[in-house]
């Protein structure tokens, strides 16, 4: 047996995944989870090390014989964490999150040096939003200069479990896209952007050597081996962000595929071959890691709404969907702007949860999870919107993530995105992503099969789907969606 292992390496867990590609079954998995360092002014922060030791723990659930097995290694990994590390490859600071919103003043700092939004956008294709890396090493240098001083090389969440792999310290250009200092038309760093951060240093020395989506990191070393109990030499692939990764594990790696992800983060992206620009800012304008582009939708707030309010009202997962079934589409008229961590789509780095339109008679618990669901996909909605308008036609959407879990909130999605939903049950899109992207790495160094679309075909698609097509609430939640917006609007000045 011949096995390949996908890491994902998230911001509540790490999980661990052996894929039998020959047999196309999975042969071992294990999921360890995280603490988030949180505080009242927007910071959001974990430790390194805590990632290497869940992966290590996760990979040592695994018998070892298994694990003997694997042939090539890839990872996914959050997107926008910032780890900055000194030349002995130690990490300076406790890694500040893509859901870190503490850091709209370097954000505000960097757009005014640039000269504005839409220099920015002309400049390297992104704004600098509170959630991008580049925010974050400003404010480590505004904050810690002694610590800033030290730093010798800026590395992204999955980029430092490579680099503990293999000692080798890459970027790819699907995840190097989402740090808004690369310009993504050149695929090169922006000189702007950079010298608006530091324009004494030379920050190009600290970013790491840029590599295509199909070369290796590297291969695991005799110390990571050790570590992490799997053998010793095999590929490491380039990786990617948690959605570069997780396009690649839902097949979204031709034109006209859209996936969705029901995660911490709400997403929303297609692949393109070509880079594609939102003048009202809802797409991100990233790399894939395949090669090409991946325009995407990204809110800060998804199964955080529905994880608050289910705490809040104690009761247990595998009761949301029971209760959601007992309200109805519109929650009673309650409506949740989720806004818990901030907000990047629409950009309100000082949001807030808000929930409004509660009556005498509406307040339930029902209504109140109903309403934490609806309001996620409200938020994609948005972006779908921005999608089309920019040519984007999906005829389906494939659905991901921890939330695609919920039967309910499969057809919430279907009625609100007026959009056809489909679910595979290869629901761990980004963690086999990852082992499917090492394969493709694996073969182009052993002259493999190197087509990319044949590979997430072979492995990524399932073999059951099941489609939920827009109901007779689509409606009813067209008419919703304009309060929404009304609520947003209203609410916009004391969210900015």
């Amino acid at each position: 047996m011949k096995t390949i292992i996908g890491i994902d390496l998230g911001t509540q867990s790490t999980r661990v995944m052996f894929y039998d590609f020959e047999n196309k079954i999975i042969v071992g998995s294990a999921t360890v989870p995280h603490k988030i360092i949180s505080r009242v002014d927007g910071t959001r922060e974990q430790e390194a090390k805590w990632w290497i030791d869940a992966a290590a723990k996760a990979f040592f659930q695994i018998d070892k014989t298994i694990r003997e097995t694997a042939i090539a290694l890839g990872v996914s990994g959050q997107q926008h964490g910032f780890v900055p590390i000194d030349k002995k490859g130690e990490v300076l600071h406790s890694v500040k999150l893509w859901c870190d919103t503490s850091t709209q003043e370097q954000c505000d700092d960097i757009t005014a040096k640039v000269g504005g939004i839409d220099q920015i956008i002309k400049d390297a294709g992104n704004p600098v939003l509170a959630g991008y890396t580049a925010s974050k090493i400003l404010w480590l240098k505004d904050n810690h200069k002694d610590l800033y001083d030290k730093m010798e090389t800026i590395l992204l969440p999955h980029d430092y479990l490579n680099y503990r792999l293999t000692g080798e310290k890459v970027m790819e250009y699907g995840d190097a896209s989402g740090t808004a200092l690369l310009d993504i038309r050149e695929r090169r760093w922006s000189d702007q952007v950079l010298h608006a951060l530091d324009r004494d240093r030379d920050l190009r020395k600290a970013l790491p050597r840029l590599i295509n989506a199909h070369e290796p990191a590297g291969f695991v070393t005799s110390e990571a081996s050790k570590l992490f109990g799997i053998p010793e030499g095999i590929v490491v692939s380039s990786g990617g962000g948690d959605n570069m990764i997780a396009a690649i594990g839902t097949g979204a790696v031709v034109d006209g595929i859209m996936t969705m992800s029901l995660g911490t983060s709400g997403t929303l992206y297609g692949y393109s071959d070509k880079p594609v620009f939102d003048d009202e800012g809802h797409i991100a304008s990233f790399c894939s890691s395949t090669g090409g582009w991946l325009p995407l939708l990204c809110t800060m707030n998804c199964t955080v709404s529905t994880e608050i309010m289910r705490n809040l009202l104690s009761i247990e997962v595998d009761e949301i969907d029971y209760l959601a079934a007992r309200s109805s589409a519109g929650s009673g008229g309650l409506i949740l702007l989720p806004y818990f961590n901030g907000e990047r789509t629409p950009n309100f780095p000082n949001g807030k949860g808000t929930l409004t339109g509660m009556e005498m008679e509406n307040v339930t618990k029902a209504n109140i999870i109903r309403c934490s669901m609806e309001s996620a996909i409200f938020g994609m909605r948005i972006g779908l919107e921005s999608f089309l308008r920019l040519g984007f036609k999906p005829e389906e959407i494939n659905l991901t993530g921890g939330g695609s879990n919920s039967l309910i909130w499969r057809q919430i999605a279907a009625d609100i995105l007026k959009t056809t939903i489909v679910v595979s049950d290869n629901s761990e899109a980004a963690v086999m992503g990852g082992a499917v992207q090492a394969l493709w790495a694996y073969n182009h160094l052993n002259n493999g099969e190197t087509d990319l679309k044949y590979l997430t075909d072979e492995h990524c698609i399932g073999s059951e789907v099941l489609r939920y097509e827009p109901g007779e609430d689509t409606k009813k939640y067209d008419e919703i969606y304009v309060k929404y917006r009304e609520y947003i609007s209203s609410l916009s000045n004391i969210f900015r």
